[in-house]
């Protein structure tokens, strides 16, 4: 087996043409900026508000109880 040597500008310059790469497809590029694909509707925003309120009753409930209890 023969291991091939690479000169050192050539690796830099195969990791930076890759580092580079990798950021535009990712589009993490300098000056990228992020643009909202969608909005949530007025009826989807309350049902999430209503499942948040219904889970920090049912905490606070739970905890109510959980101190009776000791």
């Amino acid at each position: 087996m023969t291991r091939v040597t690479v000169p050192r500008r050539a690796a830099a310059a195969l990791a930076t043409l890759a580092a580079a790469t990798a950021l535009l497809l990712t589009g993490c590029s300098p000056g990228a900026t992020a643009k909202p694909t969608g909005t949530a509707d007025n009826a989807t925003v309350k049902d999430m508000q209503q499942k948040l309120d219904d889970a920090e009753s049912a905490a606070a409930q739970a905890d109510s109880d959980a101190t009776e209890n000791n």
